[in-house]
């Protein structure tokens, strides 16, 4: 369950898609990519915190598509990725993929610390929209 500590992520497919919507991307191709294992756990005699993110199926592209829109082109001007690449053929996807694989991670990071702390559960309350009265 999204959002849920256990599982294999919190919330990878919010952040692939709004990365997919921001570079030009296919945004039906979230499913497969947004394929993610996080895993956390403690090292240095629980001084530390260990967390990778594999997510081996990002499928990206700077090329064609919705790429050559304007603000999604700009977005890949931004991140250095935008277009092919002269010197190595395929490397601007590889770095986007990298550059979707670090979001995912950090979003990982900054949502399992808000579950931890209890913030998350504190914020939704305090911010719900359609305040009831509870008794």
């Amino acid at each position: 369950m999204a959002g849920s500590i256990g599982g294999f992520n919190a919330h990878a497919a919010n952040i692939v898609t709004a990365i997919f919507l921001a570079t030009g991307q296919d945004p039906a191709q979230n499913v497969e990519s947004s394929n993610c294992i996080t895993i956390m756990e403690p090292t240095n005699e629980g001084k530390d915190l260990f967390i990778s993110c594999t997510m081996p199926s990002i499928e990206v592209g700077t090329v064609g598509g919705g790429t050559h829109l304007a603000a999604q082109a700009a977005c890949l001007d931004l991140l250095h990725v935008k277009g092919a690449s002269a010197r190595m053929p395929g490397s601007n996807a590889q770095q986007l993929a990298r550059i979707v694989c670090a979001t995912v991670l950090a979003g990982e990071l900054s949502l399992m610390s808000a579950l931890a702390a209890g913030h998350l559960t504190r914020s939704h309350i305090s911010l719900n929209r359609a305040k009831t009265t509870q008794k």
